[in-house]
């Protein structure tokens, strides 16, 4: 890379954090000496954000302001709103300014729209005051991931070379969003080519964890995670095509529900990709506070008719079910080859016996029934047909990040210890290539459907990660949150404990064939845990009505 090529790119960068920071208000810039009590810098050094309640103490927002992000589910907000006890302006601005505050600790925004949000808050307590409520999500404050494309906003998904596009229109999400009620104010950061599990790029640079500034927040939504954790926002919507949705609410300790593939609106968003090549979709999804939170969402999109806003939609409107309850659990078992962190195992095991306690029976499920390397084969296969983002990357003359170059160092070792399970196919051209794959795709689906009908299961269980957040840059693949995504399954994220002195004794060691982060206790103590919960394709109703059911059997 020439020194005038790097200095271009750089300079293009210094821009445009400067116009990013000029958007905030100098009233709402944290005090020097409340920065100054961090340690700093904040990435390099252990910060618990949450735990020192430090958006609280930079005295930047009213009481109330306060007591309105603090105190409210997605739910009672709305329920508020339309009865006007809260006026949008007074919601809406009471999370722009936490939103604010957020990206001055942890980088976590890339576009803010408050003056505009300001704007439509007003127009929205207009119409209420008339008597009218515009839709379910009247005057609520939702957050969006900076792939989505709001007008007049850029939508450079961290990448130098769309700095300066400027979105003409509204992704279709967005244009639902609008017309359901929602104030869309900010967008959110993530990783250069979205393909990464740490939300670090060259443009916004690195989003922290707010419980561990020295962990990462997950990716690719990991803007979101960070956000939501921080209550900078009572619902965010991400994406996820390998677990970018789960992985962020793992990290900061949020609920995310990734859906079955087509049922959200995800089309007209930034991609990095080649146009067409579509084989595991991404799906877009929400991540809030409150598994309530999350229902409200799909119900309000469903309802709407999607598909009259985007043609790549399965128009199923959202179905009322109802969950036994008591339930048939699969459990997916530690695969050998991708270790699980103790105190994953730990909660794990402590979420079984807690669910046993209550009444529900557990199938403990085997390794060779789960799949889970053959799987996270498939998907690395199909993801690497494309490798027009490495290309975007490089023609702009900005360097790779060093959590793809982990990734990839990762899944070459994957290869070099373990015998494929597919068939040779360096003499395949693309066209051969995918056919071969998506013929093994769809013998593993039809293995999970054996499996299922065979335990007559209602819902699985199985870990949403080998491990809780870790150090930056040092996540790796994603083998138990990526295999869903093969399987086109939907599956939620509940957050449940946090890593504490019963894992401090514990020992692990990645061995030569393992793929896995490293072990360090000191490093991610107090790091949020959590579990993941799984149905089959387009069970999306049952798979969160049962997720309530589990969420408040751990709860209790």
């Amino acid at each position: 890379m020439g020194s005038n090529e790097e200095s271009s790119w750089q300079h293009r960068v210094e821009q445009k954090r400067q116009r990013c920071a000029n958007h905030i208000p100098a009233e709402w810039r944290i005090p020097n000496e409340v920065m100054a009590s961090l340690h700093a810098p904040l990435a390099d050094h252990k910060n618990n954000l949450i735990q020192n309640d430090i958006i609280r103490e930079s005295g930047i927002m009213t009481q109330h302001e306060l007591q309105i992000t603090e105190e409210y589910t997605v739910p009672e907000l709305l329920a508020a709103l339309a009865n006007g006890r809260l006026s949008s302006v007074e919601v809406t601005m009471a999370y722009c300014k936490r939103a604010a505050i957020a990206q001055q600790l942890v980088s976590c925004l890339t576009e803010t729209m408050f003056a505009e949000a300001r704007e439509r808050a007003q127009y929205l307590d207009q119409l209420r005051s008339q008597g009218q409520l515009v839709g379910p999500l009247h005057g609520l404050p939702v957050s969006i991931k900076d792939s989505f494309h709001y007008k007049g906003t850029e939508a450079t998904i961290g990448m130098v070379c769309f700095l300066d596009e400027v979105s003409t229109g509204h992704s279709p999400l967005v244009d639902i969003l609008l017309n359901l009620g929602a104030v869309i104010y900010v967008k959110t950061n993530v990783p250069q080519t979205m393909m990464a599990l740490d939300s670090h790029n060259n443009v916004f640079g690195r989003t922290l964890n707010p419980w561990n500034t020295t962990l990462t927040p997950g990716g690719s939504s990991g803007g979101e995670g960070a956000l939501v954790a921080l209550r900078g926002s009572p619902l965010g919507v991400g994406t996820d095509v390998g677990g970018s949705i789960r992985v962020p609410a793992l990290c900061c300790g949020t609920y995310g529900f990734r859906p079955s593939a087509s049922r959200v609106p995800n089309a007209g968003t930034r991609i990095c990709s080649t146009s067409g090549m579509r084989f595991i979709l991404s799906c877009a999804g929400p991540l809030s506070l409150d598994l309530d939170g999350l229902e409200v969402f799909f119900r309000s999109v469903f309802d709407i008719q999607p598909s009259l806003y985007d043609s790549t939609v399965i128009d199923v409107p959202w179905r009322d079910v109802r969950a036994k309850s008591k339930l048939r659990i699969g459990v997916v078992p530690e695969h050998p080859v991708f270790p699980l962190h103790p105190p994953i195992k730990r909660i794990l095991a402590e979420a079984i016996q807690r669910l046993e306690h209550q009444g529900h029976e557990i199938v403990h499920l085997t390794n060779e029934e789960c799949w889970i390397k053959e799987l996270n084969e498939v998907a690395s296969g199909i993801f690497g047909l494309d490798q027009s983002a490495l290309g975007h990357v490089l023609s702009a003359g900005e360097p790779v990040v060093p959590a793809l170059q982990h990734i990839g160092a990762q899944i070459a070792k994957v290869k070099q210890f373990h015998k494929p399970s597919l068939p040779d196919m360096s003499s395949m051209d693309r066209l051969a290539k995918l056919a071969a794959l998506n013929t093994r795709r769809a013998e593993l689906k039809e293995e999970y459907r054996k499996m299922w009908k065979q335990h007559d299961l209602d819902i699985c269980l199985a870990p949403p990660a080998q491990n809780t957040a870790v150090a930056h840059d040092a996540f790796g693949p994603a083998p138990y949150t990526i295999f869903l995504n093969c399987l086109d399954y939907p599956a939620c994220v509940i957050p449940f404990g946090q890593v504490n002195e019963l894992d401090a004794t514990e020992t692990f060691q990645v061995g030569d064939e393992h793929i896995a982060p490293e072990y360090d206790y000191k490093s991610v103590e107090g790091a949020p845990c959590g579990i993941q919960v799984f149905t089959t394709t387009m069970r999306d109703e049952e798979c969160l009505q049962m997720s309530k059911i589990i969420d408040q059997c751990l709860k209790g």
